[in-house]
């Protein structure tokens, strides 16, 4: 079975404190600690110098076992309460996923 790579950009509304963007980071973290299948997470800020980024200016990725691991994360309760925080926050999101 492949493994997923799934791909979030955000971009925060104007004025969303660092505090909220951290706390959303962190909630997601907590959740990829309960979901199984969740291989690895890393989020950040944007800092590429290629100006590509169309406003995007925090991202993450994970990587999941397989397809079903993916698919489990998003339909859990807890990925269900952080998203709504997130929408919340965000002008424009992007998700991406590929297998390898």
């Amino acid at each position: 079975m492949a493994k997923v790579k799934h791909i979030a950009l955000f971009k925060f509304k104007e004025g969303t404190a660092q505090e909220q963007i951290e706390k959303i980071f962190n909630d997601i973290l907590d959740v990829t600690e309960t979901v199984e299948g969740v291989e690895d997470y890393v989020s950040g800020t944007n800092n590429s110098p290629e100006g590509l980024s169309k406003g995007f200016t925090h991202g993450f990725v994970m990587t999941f076992s397989d397809a079903a691991a993916r698919d489990a994360y998003l339909a859990h309760a807890d990925h269900e309460q952080v998203k709504v925080l997130l929408m919340a926050n965000i002008e424009d999101g992007l998700a991406f996923d590929f297998e390898v």
